[in-house]
């Protein structure tokens, strides 16, 4: 079939909106029709080159990098289902997680569907079911796929380990931002950093995943949420979510932190800014209490191997540095489990969507999320 999609040619470019040949979906692949897609920072990343490998290292994979298609945040209907598909029929409505999850890997066997082994294949941008491409230029030039599902197009083909199934009566466009930024942000609050109610957190960067993990220290009962991050609008919106305190830096921060909890410091710290950068652990970890936690859910620059930290008091103070990705969650688990919170009036989705814009439109809400005007933009089809 014939449809559109935005795509990136390489980076430093912007997204370019063209028309695409989409081929039927084959063994354990499905069709879908998409209503929305979130426009979410981890695009941005192959826009900045970020999580873009050196050219060697894709070349020595046998790994196509570009032309590829963005979007990994996508909700929509089963339109046709390829052989083998057993778990969905057409006119089931799914939401994408950007993680496939098998069920069968060690990882998925212990109840960690997050690092499930195909997610090896996330900057393939190739099918997970037998590494070849389903989407293709009009020139008949093969397409990647970002996050293996590409949802800057209505229409893609993607293998049913991507697919959640969802209870109909669940607005497909709230439902796309479930499969990254919402489970995100929330999971790294409930999950990895484990918030226990009564205690002090601290989420320094305020998009699209930091309000989510707002929602979700507030959802596990902590008594202050410090929002950091020097946009006032951010700022004002994490207020509308639940956050008790805001600051404008690190700086201001750590004295805000200092006063609320008479010199014990914050219980958790979680860091969901744009970019992960090696220099802001060690302040952030100094706001951060005896046997406290620090989760890093940001993503850094491939290549960048630095962080400032100090060691001398990650051991004696007894702290804690963690990564998350995904929030630590379990998405064929918590992606439904969300969906019916909100459909219960106890999660916010709708207050998240700041702009939509249409496909056409994809660059100008990437700068408006440059320029701090969006917590989440989405693309509606």
């Amino acid at each position: 079939m014939d449809t559109q999609a935005a795509i990136l040619w390489g980076p430093h470019t912007d997204w370019s909106v063209e028309d695409i040949t989409l081929d039927p979906p084959k063994q354990g692949e499905v069709l879908l029709k998409l209503a929305a897609s979130g426009l979410c920072h981890s695009d941005e990343h192959l826009v900045t080159g970020d999580m873009v490998m050196p050219p060697e290292i894709a070349d020595e994979l046998g790994i196509q990098q570009f032309p590829i298609i963005g979007g990994h945040e996508g909700a929509g209907e089963v339109l046709e289902v390829g052989p083998g598909v057993t778990g969905l029929a057409p006119g089931d409505h799914v939401c994408l997680g950007f993680i496939p999850s098998c069920g069968r890997c060690p990882s998925c066997a212990r109840g960690r569907q997050n690092l499930c082994d195909l997610g090896a294949f996330l900057l393939a941008g190739r099918q997970v079911t037998d590494f070849t491409a389903r989407h293709h230029t009009k020139g008949g030039e093969d397409l990647g796929l970002m996050c293996c599902i590409g949802t800057f197009s209505p229409y893609t083909v993607v293998g049913e380990a991507s697919c959640i199934k969802i209870d109909d009566d669940i607005p497909l466009d709230k439902a796309a931002l479930v499969g990254c930024g919402v489970t995100t942000g929330w999971g790294s609050a409930t999950y990895a950093a484990d918030v226990q109610p009564g205690e002090t957190v601290v989420i320094v960067g305020c998009g699209g995943v930091g309000i989510n993990a707002v929602q979700g220290a507030v959802m596990a009962g902590a008594r202050h949420v410090v929002v950091v991050d020097p946009v006032a609008f951010k700022r004002e919106q994490a207020e509308q979510f639940g956050a008790t305190h805001t600051a404008s830096n690190l700086e201001e921060a750590a004295l805000l932190v200092m006063d609320l909890t008479w010199g014990a410091l914050a219980d958790k710290a979680i860091i969901t800014t744009g970019v992960a950068e090696g220099d802001m652990i060690a302040p952030v970890m100094a706001m951060v209490s005896k046997g406290g936690r620090c989760v890093v859910t940001a993503v850094a620059p491939m290549a960048n191997m630095e962080v400032q930290l100090n060691l001398f008091e990650l051991t004696l103070q007894q702290k804690q540095l963690v990564g998350s990705i995904f929030g630590s969650a379990n998405p064929r688990r918590d992606v439904p489990r969300l969906l019916r919170l909100y459909m219960e009036g106890k999660l916010k989705l709708d207050e998240l969507v700041t702009r939509t814009y249409a496909l056409a439109d994809v660059n100008q809400g990437y700068q408006d999320m440059r320029d701090g005007k969006n917590i989440r933009g989405m693309l509606v089809y």
